[in-house]
């Protein structure tokens, strides 16, 4: 009984949904993006469309929502593409509350089942705007917000339990990549090539990376830290549970508490991120697995952190 009243109280927490309101706006940016660049590079007809109607193979019947709309035919395809582009931009900017990420959300698995190739970032996505739906997180920084209140911005407290679920997804994903990548070319046991080798691929490239080879030792160094940080993710989860439970004690806690590792691991997700986007054409994947981070941050923390980014913006400096 004890346990299970500490886990109704971790679920029945209540805050205001800042976390909820920047993970959702970090997510309608990556499917924007992800949609937005398919009609740009104008290669929806190449992508969706059937080999006999211009497309670059035979594709099946599609999704049940597909199929009951008459199949994946240009005028069903590109619905899906304009709705799944409409609930993008609804998603962040905050309208339409619950709507907005289920439609996105069933438009863009619609699209995939018409063809699979897509990048993780897809599946990235869709399980951020499953948990929208669930959660109330156009309560701030949204248009719905504006409209019910005439402001940008409210106090009202909502369920926090999505970011408790947001934080699990995340530590997941990195901890089964993590699994994944066992094998002598990710692992300090092996050579440790896996980057050096990823950095050379044709099809990712945004230049020719011929220069790297100069620096393989620091490919080597960015190919450990990457592996350990990923396999690393579930001290991250016991790190916020000895953060809540700080009253209690006990050695592990109280020195675990001395670090925060969440800006620990932020920092680092910040760098391998970025360099990864700097150096490969991987669509949104940054942006949509930055989109779970805000989560990690009580709201307080997430209004101190922009507070200090504006009084750095406009002091002026000696």
């Amino acid at each position: 009984m004890k346990a299970w009243r500490s886990w109704v109280a971790l679920l029945d927490r209540r805050e205001p949904a800042d976390a909820l309101a920047l993970m959702r706006i970090l997510t309608g940016l990556g499917a924007v993006h992800a949609i937005a660049s398919v009609i740009v590079y104008d290669a929806v007809e190449l992508l969706y469309f059937d080999a006999r109607e211009g497309g670059y193979l035979a594709l099946g019947p599609g999704s049940w929502l597909v199929r009951l709309l008459g199949g994946p035919t240009p005028s069903i395809v590109w619905l899906f593409v304009l709705l799944s582009l409409a609930g993008a931009v609804a998603v962040t900017i905050g309208f339409g509350g619950r709507i907005a990420p289920l439609i996105t959300a069933q438009a863009m698995l619609a699209l995939k089942s018409i063809n699979g190739l897509q990048g993780s970032y897809g599946a990235i996505t869709a399980n951020a705007l499953w948990l929208l739906v669930l959660a109330r997180s156009t309560e701030t920084l949204s248009v719905d917000c504006r409209l019910r209140s005439g402001r940008w911005t409210s106090e009202e407290p909502v369920p926090a339990w999505p970011e408790v679920v947001a934080v699990v997804q995340l530590a997941v994903i990195y901890f089964c990549n993590g699994l994944y990548k066992i094998s002598a070319h990710w692992t300090p046991g092996g050579d440790m090539s896996a980057i050096y080798y990823i950095l050379q691929q044709p099809t990712w490239q945004r230049s020719s990376m011929l220069w790297v080879a100069w620096i393989y030792p620091l490919t080597q160094a960015a190919t450990a830290i990457t592996w350990l940080f990923e396999l690393s993710w579930p001290v991250v989860l016991l790190s916020l549970y000895y953060r809540r439970t700080a009253s209690r004690g006990g050695r592990l806690r109280t020195l675990m508490n001395k670090i925060d590792l969440r800006k620990v691991y932020l920092a680092i997700a910040l760098a391998l991120h970025g360099l990864i986007t700097v150096a490969l054409d991987v669509g949104p994947f940054m942006v949509a697995t930055l989109a779970f981070y805000p989560c990690l941050f009580s709201p307080d923390e997430l209004r101190a952190c922009l507070a200090r980014v504006r009084r750095a913006r406009w002091e002026p400096t000696q």
